[in-house]
């Protein structure tokens, strides 16, 4: 069965990283593989451009579950953004045991 809008099928082994919450996504981020996180960062950057302009179709507050798992997949590739650009690492290098997490998160 299909999460994503079929326009994306392409991105449809990666619709596990469609996460609705910032604090979840972090947590995938650090039980991921760098292989995998690559892999995930090159399908979906690849599409990024389509993404963006088939998300625009729609009002954010009333966006389809399809298009709303594919914006949280687009979530999740900020996410892993860093770790694969810069730091090579899952994890945010010489951070410690410290940690952020958001007050507050669009209710999309």
């Amino acid at each position: 069965m299909s999460t994503l809008p079929p326009e994306f099928a392409d991105l449809e082994p990666f619709a596990g990283w469609a996460i609705p919450t910032e604090r979840a996504r972090y947590a995938k981020r650090l039980a991921t593989t760098m292989d995998e996180l690559q892999a995930f960062y090159d399908a979906a950057l690849s599409r990024m451009e389509e993404a963006s302009t088939y998300l625009e179709q729609f009002d954010v507050n009333d966006l389809p579950e399809d298009a709303k798992r594919l914006l949280w997949l687009y979530c999740a590739l900020v996410t892993v953004s860093f770790p694969v650009e810069v730091w090579r690492q899952p994890k945010v290098p010489d951070s410690g045991s410290t940690s952020l997490d958001a007050a507050v998160e669009p209710a999309v």
